[in-house]
């Protein structure tokens, strides 16, 4: 069976790097993109079981990405969490408006993530 594929999507690298690594460690296959676009062009091209998506994204952020995942019948289905620095009350409550399914602040927890990612792709803890 092959290991579920978790797309991760910052600007980054060190971000992104510290949120693929615990993935890839824990037997996931992690794909990655820069940028809001491309992480709309990867949804559809990999097809993952889950994205990963910081907020802060050059030329649409993650909020836009969500919010797009969400209402396109061909990604609804695929759980969202938001990962950001942006961790005031009101922006968590925007990011689960958008339709993401968790939202995470930075730094995170690294156990958070993966508990996260595997509770919503419906793999055991």
């Amino acid at each position: 069976m092959p290991a579920p594929k978790v797309l991760v999507v910052d600007d980054s690298w060190t971000d992104l790097t510290l949120i693929a690594t615990p993935l890839r460690e824990s037997g996931f296959e992690v794909v990655t993109a820069a940028d809001g676009d491309e992480a709309l062009e990867m949804v559809g091209t990999e097809r993952p079981q889950c994205v990963v998506l910081d907020v802060v994204l050059p030329k649409q952020n993650g909020f836009q990405v969500c919010r797009k995942l969400k209402q396109s019948e061909a990604s609804r289905h695929i759980p969202v969490i938001l990962v950001s620095g942006k961790n005031t009350p009101l922006d968590k409550k925007w990011g689960l408006q958008q339709g993401a399914d968790l939202y995470i602040t930075k730094p995170f927890d690294k156990e958070e993530l993966l508990m996260g990612v595997r509770a919503l792709i419906g793999i055991g803890i």
